[in-house]
């Protein structure tokens, strides 16, 4: 179904219709993702964190700022977030000695195990783009960088 069937509408051209199909897209997408991680009681943020937690465990621990630096929203508060995934036991969280503002970031072993258990939610994403070939998501990515760049 073309986006202007899809929501109804029109557009003065095709970089707006470009942009709106994008968004609209995007939105889809995450809002299938986000049904996954309701499951497991866990946001889209919380979810980005205990990732890069987990992925940069070897470098542990972790600053907010080198958390904030990795995170898909970067608008998010991620003092906050750790703050909610200390409170169910995904996170340990260390003042620094020297400056209380510093926090030192952990993920234990029920954040890992969480993850684990969320394998399905990893999964999930990977079909989101399976209407599409290998080439047309590499090519879709050179496009997203681009546009970035």
């Amino acid at each position: 179904m073309t986006i202007e069937q899809e929501i109804k509408g029109r557009f003065r051209n095709e970089y707006h219709k470009g942009l709106i199909n994008l968004t609209y897209t995007t939105k889809q997408l995450s809002y299938e993702f986000f049904q996954s991680l309701k499951k497991h009681e866990v946001t889209e943020q919380q979810y980005n964190v205990l990732r890069i937690l987990r992925g940069f465990r070897a470098e542990a621990p972790l600053s907010i700022g080198f958390i904030k630096e990795r995170m898909l929203d970067k608008d998010s508060d991620v003092s906050r977030i750790v703050d909610r995934l200390f409170l169910k036991g995904m996170v340990n969280r260390k003042e620094n000695s020297a400056d209380r503002r510093v926090k030192s970031i952990e993920i234990t072993d029920n954040g890992l195990e969480l993850l684990n258990n969320m394998l399905e939610c990893e999964k999930k994403v990977d079909t989101l783009l399976e209407k599409l070939t290998l080439e047309e998501v590499t090519t879709l990515n050179a496009i997203l960088d681009k546009i970035r760049s």
